[in-house]
């Protein structure tokens, strides 16, 4: 029997109406055992799970959200809906991963109507797998309200995300395999980096400048970057117009 104190995480899971909570369904019916951590949104198609679905989640302090979508092919949408959930889950772990979250906390899956013992399988081994992460932030090893600043920073920026997405990260090859292989390209790396995470940590630096933070060192340790980094952005949000840079200090600039 559990003890009191054991530790339950809370999932979110966005599943697919036409085949996951099938399978979810399924395994309910059939009794195939798994943890009840799952806390299930229905929705019409996993490539309906926005970016900002997923930040929110973990903002109100999910210690972890799952997507289960159609297999690739078999989507009742496009048919190729699921797709858009693939590339979303891409983006969303690199940018989890540049905040200072485990991308491990993000689990995408194809689970059909059938497959009630897979459902169960994958959301065992998921529930493990969170269980020993532990607690949102506890695996991170940052303040959970940094995390949370963060998380506020990348939903803000979703609609922007979004547009890049669409102009400068359109796969061409709509397979499994070709979303792979397109996110591993070694142009990928550089160029989402000065397009999103660079766009990202100057969005944050901005945040935590309105706190009060002022100092090249803590505003560093606030966002768990190095300080060569928020120098390089700092000399690039001065160039903006943005901030201006007095002696040792950093100022949000007045508008005109």
């Amino acid at each position: 029997m559990a003890s009191p104190s054991e530790f339950k995480p809370t999932i979110v899971g966005f599943l697919c109406n036409w085949c996951c909570y099938g399978g979810a369904d399924l395994a309910g019916v059939s009794r195939f055992q798994y943890p009840p951590y799952l806390r299930v949104i229905r929705l019409m198609c996993s490539g309906r799970v926005d970016l900002e679905f997923i930040f929110r989640a973990f903002a109100k302090k999910a210690d972890a959200v799952f997507i289960g979508g159609c297999h690739l092919g078999d989507c009742h949408y496009n048919p190729e809906g699921n797709y858009d959930a693939l590339g979303n889950s891409f983006v969303a772990k690199r940018i989890l991963d540049h905040i200072g979250i485990n991308p491990d906390r993000l689990r995408l899956e194809w689970v059909s109507a059938g497959e009630g013992i897979r459902f169960a399988e994958i959301m065992n081994d998921f529930g493990a797998k969170i269980k020993a992460l532990g607690p949102f932030g506890s695996s991170e090893g940052r303040p959970v309200e940094d995390l949370l600043a963060g998380l506020d920073a990348a939903a803000q920026l979703v609609p922007y995300f979004k547009l890049v997405e669409r102009e400068r990260f359109r796969v061409s090859n709509r397979s499994e395999a070709g979303y792979k292989e397109f996110f591993a390209r070694p142009d990928y790396e550089p160029l989402f980096r000065e397009l999103v995470l660079d766009k990202l940590t100057m969005s944050r630096m901005m945040g935590v400048l309105r706190a009060g933070v002022t100092s090249v060192e803590n505003m560093a340790r606030k966002l768990g970057i190095d300080e060569q980094e928020v120098a390089r952005h700092l000399h690039l949000l001065s160039q903006q117009g943005m901030v201006r840079i007095d002696a040792d200090q950093v100022q949000v600039a007045l508008a005109a």
